[in-house]
């Protein structure tokens, strides 16, 4: 009697691991239906598929979730590597285009997302609750440390993005939640800060989630790339490149993209200015696919070049790859495919998701890829 018992335990528990195994298996089919669609694939080097003339190859491998990156007073690249909590240094002494190995330059900044250098060569590295000012000695190592903002907001989207300006620094906070009304103003929205780490004014709200923070090289205006909400279906709202304007409003959560008035928001007041649906939003300077996910956003050789994360909220996969807009001072242009192959268009499987962009010193362009922990350096004509 008690073997039959065990008997029957067994073979319920064997039937739940293989039915467990089944729905994980297929959990990519499964979820299509309602609008999901998860990152599946095995990590793996890419071959970047690029417009004849560009060339690219792997500058540095075996990375935890590289994000956004900055360079050194000498050049050299620097990377927050946000799955290890930690900042390294790639130099390339020899030139060849390859790091010759991974400096750690420091550690525990509460999940590094990015890294900006200011004019004096110190350094700038923003975690999910705070920003901390290094010093840093011979051979790129932290010397010093100081926390000069902190007690950010936690939940919601964390990642935090710095840029430093000559007056103080530029913060990007996103939003708790995929669509509502904050009570902390310092959410959904671009801050700046004196370079003390006091102040902390809202220079532009109504930007949902603003990763992507870069200036233009030749005149200092500052961009946004800024994703949307979800579960408004497969094409709405489009994904967003906003110029950070003093006192702008871009609109979230009431009104997306300039023009379309949000189903559940829009007819309500904000209750911080009295705003309702799309009256006075500033109009976005590009849209693109919505859900793809656009972060590392940089300005090269004529062109703004856009990195696409991928999609989950999407009944089909969008994203994973870069794309460009014809540059002067502004977009002059539509959006066009310049860098993929982390996705499987047929199987839905991806290598790898785009995230950081930069220019190097050398006039490349380098991607970090924080899925396969890789970054990649692309050259042109």
């Amino acid at each position: 009697m008690i073997e039959g018992l065990a008997r029957r335990i067994g073979l319920i528990l064997a039937s739940g691991l293989l039915v467990a195994g089944l729905v994980w298996t297929l959990r990519a089919q499964i979820l299509r239906p309602t609008g999901i669609s998860l990152d599946i694939g095995d990590p793996a080097e890419t071959a970047l598929r690029l417009p004849a003339s560009y060339r690219s190859g792997v500058f540095a491998s075996g990375l935890a979730g590289p994000r956004f990156m900055a360079l050194a007073p000498d050049g050299t690249l620097v990377v927050a590597e946000r799955g290890a909590d930690r900042v390294v240094a790639l130099p390339d002494r020899d030139g060849d285009g390859r790091a010759d190995e991974t400096l750690v330059v420091g550690s525990g900044y509460d999940a590094a997302h990015s890294v900006a250098f200011e004019a004096s060569g110190t350094m700038l590295v923003a975690g999910t609750t705070r920003v901390a000012r290094v010093t840093l000695g011979p051979g790129l190592r932290e010397r010093a440390r100081e926390v000069i903002v902190d007690g950010l907001p936690r939940g919601g989207h964390e990642t935090r993005t710095v840029l430093a300006r000559g007056d103080g620094f530029l913060l990007s906070v996103g939003s708790s939640c995929d669509v509502c009304f904050e009570e902390d103003r310092r959410r959904a929205a671009v801050l700046h800060y004196a370079p003390d780490g006091t102040g902390g004014r809202v220079v532009m709200a109504g930007l949902r989630n603003a990763v992507g923070l870069a200036a233009d090289p030749a005149t200092g205006r500052v961009w946004a790339t800024v994703m949307g909400r979800d579960r408004l279906g497969d094409d709405l709202p489009p994904e967003t490149l906003y110029e950070i304007v003093q006192g702008a409003d871009a609109g979230w959560p009431r009104c997306h993209a300039g023009t379309i008035v949000d189903p559940e928001f829009g007819s309500r007041p904000d209750p911080a200015s009295g705003a309702v649906g799309c009256a006075g939003v500033a109009a976005p300077a590009a849209t693109f696919q919505a859900h793809s996910a656009p972060l590392g956003l940089a300005v090269w050789r004529g062109y703004l070049v856009i990195a696409f994360h991928g999609s989950w909220n999407s009944s089909r996969k969008v994203g994973y790859e870069l794309r460009r807009l014809p540059w002067a001072e502004g977009p002059t242009g539509a959006s066009e495919s310049f860098a993929d192959g982390f996705l499987d268009r047929q199987t839905e499987r991806s290598t790898g998701r785009p995230a950081g962009l930069i220019v190097g010193a050398d006039d490349a362009l380098y991607l970090s890829d924080d899925k396969a922990g890789y970054i990649y350096r692309i050259t042109g004509p």
